[in-house]
């Protein structure tokens, strides 16, 4: 079989291309010919090393995949040939509290990923694709899909009339507005480019704010609703974290996700976290369970993952080159069939 290998921490410039030989299921185990992978901004840090990744090399790149069951080992009934799955994020986080056990096999970092035509899952860390996904679009759910579900729904929990700020239109901003319209909630949203913020109001997008123009955009937020937002999907980091200090209301949080922005700008404004008693949220994915609360939303509202730009399987490189340019609107894709 074809797939990709990291040798070491070299970028996405030493992923190689590599034949291996098509695993055998065993007792559990689930042989998956996958069909589709997406790219997350953790995918440019791993294959550099970072993120806490704990890479052993050579490793398999990306987390985020979705196929159809090629073969099930021994004991295996829950899945035969041919059904859609999506693999999780997290292969032995079942459910319950997050723990270091349940979070040390992540794929695409401290486990092989996805980028390749065949993988062996243990049963229990896959789930069914809703039936009216693509292959391409299920394989934007485990990461960015269950990151935001965890962030808006299952930590944020957001009920209708509370209002969301989102961050940009990478895969878990476009996913977390998602999830809030589906809450009942308004969306405040950000973009530094006004036809990107024209998309988004199509999305469902109720304020659009140009952060590039309107640089003390978490001021303007809390102005615009009056006492702040309840929630922030804060994926910049310690760089936008002042400003998302700015626009949680007393009370709300800030569930703390990503690290796009860089340093911070200025003087922090964490004595005003204090003062407010917001709660800083860090999120980190989510187990089995989530992706499968979730998939059923997904299924029962008829969602749709936002996709932007597809790359052929021998276009990886490519591939992780254009996310990193920050092009993109929603989930870059390869397709693996």
């Amino acid at each position: 079989m074809k797939c990709y290998e990291l040798q070491g921490p070299d970028g996405a410039e030493g992923i190689t291309r590599v034949e291996r030989p098509v695993p055998q299921p065993g007792p559990g185990q689930v042989l998956v010919r996958l069909k589709a992978a997406t790219l997350n901004y953790r995918d440019l840090l791993t294959v550099k090393g970072g993120y806490g990744s704990r890479q052993k090399f050579p490793l398999v790149p990306l987390s985020d995949g979705a196929g159809v069951v090629e073969a099930v080992g021994a004991g295996v009934r829950q899945f035969a040939a041919g059904d859609r799955v999506v693999g999780s994020f997290f292969e032995n986080w079942h459910g319950g509290e997050p723990s270091e056990a349940r979070m040390r096999a992540a794929l695409g970092g401290s486990a092989d990923g996805v980028l390749t035509e065949y993988r062996l899952f243990p049963v229990h860390a896959l789930v069914r694709t809703p039936a009216h996904l693509s292959d391409l679009e299920a394989a934007a759910l485990p990461c960015a899909g269950v990151t935001a579900w965890s962030a808006v729904v299952k930590l944020g929990n957001i009920k209708p009339g509370q209002t969301v700020l989102t961050q940009g239109t990478g895969g878990v901003s476009l996913f977390a507005l998602q999830f809030a319209k589906l809450c009942g909630a308004r969306v405040v949203a950000t973009s530094s480019s006004d036809a990107k913020i024209e998309r988004l109001k199509q999305l469902g997008a109720d304020v659009t704010i140009n952060y590039k123009t309107t640089p003390d955009w978490g001021k303007v937020a809390r102005e615009t609703t009056g006492q702040g937002v309840d929630l922030v999907v804060e994926v910049g980091g310690v760089g936008t974290l002042n400003e998302s200090i700015r626009a949680t209301k007393i009370g709300g949080t800030i569930a703390f996700i990503g690290v796009l922005a860089g340093p911070p700008a200025g003087n922090s404004r964490l004595p005003l976290m204090v003062m407010q008693q917001q709660r800083l949220q860090g999120v980190t994915v989510g187990s089995i369970e989530d992706l499968q609360a979730m998939s059923d939303a997904i299924a029962a509202n008829g969602m749709k993952p936002v996709m932007d730009r597809t790359f052929a399987f021998d276009q990886a490189k490519e591939a992780f080159a254009y996310m990193a340019s920050g092009a993109h609107f929603g989930k870059v894709a390869i397709a693996i069939g």
